[in-house]
């Protein structure tokens, strides 16, 4: 364990419960360590090419410091409603349900108090395997119903950190969960994430309006900064003059994935990262139709990480796989709205291997 990651300093009671740090790992060197305040992904070790093992996501030294606004959402789990509701309501059987407005106008990432500020009740399944369970009151929020709600999260003898969301209502509600890590292949923030090389499974993006809502219809990402089709550098077109670009300083955009293809457990392929000096690879699988591509825009050195650096603009990026933003308010976006006979259940798969790279494919994008 880094120095900079103690355990003492993730312990505490926060709303009179206790929080501490959760350590689950596999036999090929892959650990990853939580919190049950917000089920915080404080720091997961990867092995790279040459077998030297570093932490891959953006992360704090301190339980204190996650209490900061702008730690808020680092590696947690966002609920009730990953992403933004624009106007801070919407409608069920004609009735309106006005949530928090922590975002303007809007709504973002479940309110001023979301999952990612809940202290959870953990249950360590074994060595691998830990899950999360609680529920969220009806009119949490703003939303309706009780809300029982688990996660699992699993390191995979594939090396994969699996997560496997579950939820239950006693009245229709709206619900899309995420995972908000911000990950960096290079290994403890040696660099940032331009020189990632990205490949995103979708034809289509959401453009957005000022207040990052998804405008109009998902346009082709054919000709534009946002074709990662066949793969191409974070940092290729980042500081291009496109007006959507321009608008987030870089990505904070819907992706429309691909239903095909799919991995061995049936979940759609959506993405792959490799950082050409280290070799790590990402590849991204989900049920989920869409994928916010985060290249962390807004970072300004103040937020201090676990290894003694600030974090920049572009320090990480997010792979939130979700259903698409504003959907309550999109009859034509896939349906987020659960049912009481209905469980919600979602699946996404981090699945991390190596890879040699030349130094002419380094130089290919």
């Amino acid at each position: 364990m880094s120095a900079d990651l103690k355990t003492i300093n993730f312990n505490a009671v926060v709303n009179d419960k206790k929080v501490t740090l959760f350590t689950i790992r596999n036999s090929h060197g892959l650990e990853a360590k939580f919190s049950n305040y917000g089920q915080h992904l404080i720091a997961l070790w990867v092995p790279d090419k040459e077998g030297n093992r570093e932490d891959v996501v953006l992360g704090c030294p301190s339980i204190d410091d996650y209490m900061d606004e702008k730690a808020q959402y680092l590696g947690a789990f966002i609920g009730r409603y990953a992403n933004r509701i624009s106007e801070a309501a919407f409608f069920i059987d004609n009735k309106m349900y006005r949530l928090q407005k922590n975002n303007g106008k809007n709504h973002l990432h479940g309110g001023y108090f979301g999952f990612n500020k809940k202290v959870w009740e953990a249950e360590q399944i074994d060595d691998s395997k830990i899950q999360f369970n609680g529920i969220s009151m009806d009119g949490d929020q703003g939303y309706p119903g009780n809300l029982e709600t688990r996660v699992e999260y699993m390191l995979t003898e594939e090396n994969a950190l699996q997560i496997d969301y579950w939820a239950r209502t006693d009245k229709p509600t709206h619900v899309n969960f995420t995972n908000h890590s911000f990950f960096n292949l290079t290994g403890n923030t040696k660099n940032n994430i331009l020189s990632h090389e990205l490949i995103i499974n979708a034809d289509f993006y959401h453009p957005v309006n000022q207040n990052l809502i998804p405008k109009g219809l998902a346009q082709k990402v054919k000709g534009t900064p946002f074709d990662f089709r066949t793969g191409k550098r974070i940092g290729k077109d980042i500081l291009s003059e496109h007006d959507q670009i321009a608008l987030c300083k870089g990505y904070d955009h819907n992706f429309v994935l691909g239903k095909e293809p799919k991995g061995k457990q049936g979940l759609r392929f959506a993405a792959k990262v490799t950082e050409p000096e280290s070799g790590r690879v990402l590849d991204v699988f989900t049920t989920e139709p869409g994928l916010q591509l985060f290249t962390g825009n807004y970072f300004d050195g103040s937020l201090k990480g676990k290894y003694g650096k600030g974090y920049d603009p572009y320090i990480g990026f997010c792979l939130e796989t979700q259903h698409f933003p504003n959907s309550p308010n999109r009859p034509d976006f896939p349906k987020t709205l659960l049912h009481p006979d209905r469980e919600y259940r979602s699946t996404t798969m981090y699945r991390f291997s190596t890879s040699a790279v030349s130094d002419k494919d380094k130089s290919k994008h």
